[in-house]
């Protein structure tokens, strides 16, 4: 069934689609009045909705039957180096399809772009369609990316902090999330091609984070982050 985004202040007595969606669902779909699809608000919460008129700009609809997805735990903050080329769609895209919360992208010494504005725009969209592939409900929120340093000063309260580290003497991954069975918030930190500086490393060590190996094998970044953000998923099932 085909699922589309009813932002949260649509969701009144007469909700209506607009835009992208009205024009998806009237011109490309050919949608019928009496129709049923399934509508999010990014939010978590979800509803089968009936068609009750269609033009080219508007689908009016009735909602029948709204539920709740509670999100899993942790909640995880993806802290993402943004990596070159088109790999940060890529991660973004991913990351939702494995329920993270927040997406975090920095631009660090190592870091090849420089993004503007337009490619945070680009990544939310990117998130919103994945959400609608995956049946996922809760759209995470993707922040304007920031300079390391920058990062590195605003507040994280994660119960459990981690980097992905080729530095001397990380933690077994595995051991370190046994360690703290019941959290509910996790941030990982994951480095662009060239991995973090020393200075970064530590810095990061400074604030909490924990370095973690993630074996004998160098992995691309993308790898890394799928790697990272799976083995905390599959951990906490």
């Amino acid at each position: 069934m085909s699922r589309f985004y009813l932002p949260p202040n649509a969701w009144t007595e007469t909700p209506f689609l607009q835009g992208d969606e009205a024009k998806h669902l009237a011109q490309v779909l050919r949608i019928q009045t009496g129709a049923t699809i399934t509508v999010f608000d990014g939010l978590g919460n979800f509803a089968e909705a009936r068609v009750l008129s269609v033009s080219k700009q508007r689908v009016d609809l009735m909602l029948e039957l709204t539920q709740s997805k509670p999100n899993s735990l942790p909640q995880i903050t993806l802290v993402q180096a943004i990596p070159k080329g088109k790999n940060m769609d890529w991660i973004v895209q991913k990351a939702v399809e494995l329920g993270v919360s927040k997406i975090q992208p920095i631009v660090t010494h190592n870091t090849i772009v420089s993004p503007g504005d337009e490619k945070a725009e680009k990544w939310r969209r990117t998130a919103l369609e994945a959400c609608k592939q995956c049946a996922q409900f809760t759209i995470p929120v993707i922040e304007d990316p920031m300079t390391f340093d920058a990062w590195l000063k605003s507040p994280d309260r994660s119960e459990l902090k981690i980097i992905a580290s080729l530095a001397e003497y990380p933690q077994n991954f595995r051991e370190t999330l046994a360690a703290h069975p019941k959290i509910e918030t996790i941030s990982i930190l994951v480095g662009p091609e060239g991995d973090f500086t020393p200075h970064e490393t530590q810095a990061a060590l400074t604030v909490g984070y924990i370095p973690v190996t993630l074996g004998d094998l160098v992995l691309r970044v993308e790898t890394a982050t799928l790697f990272c953000l799976s083995a905390v998923r599959f951990h906490y099932l």
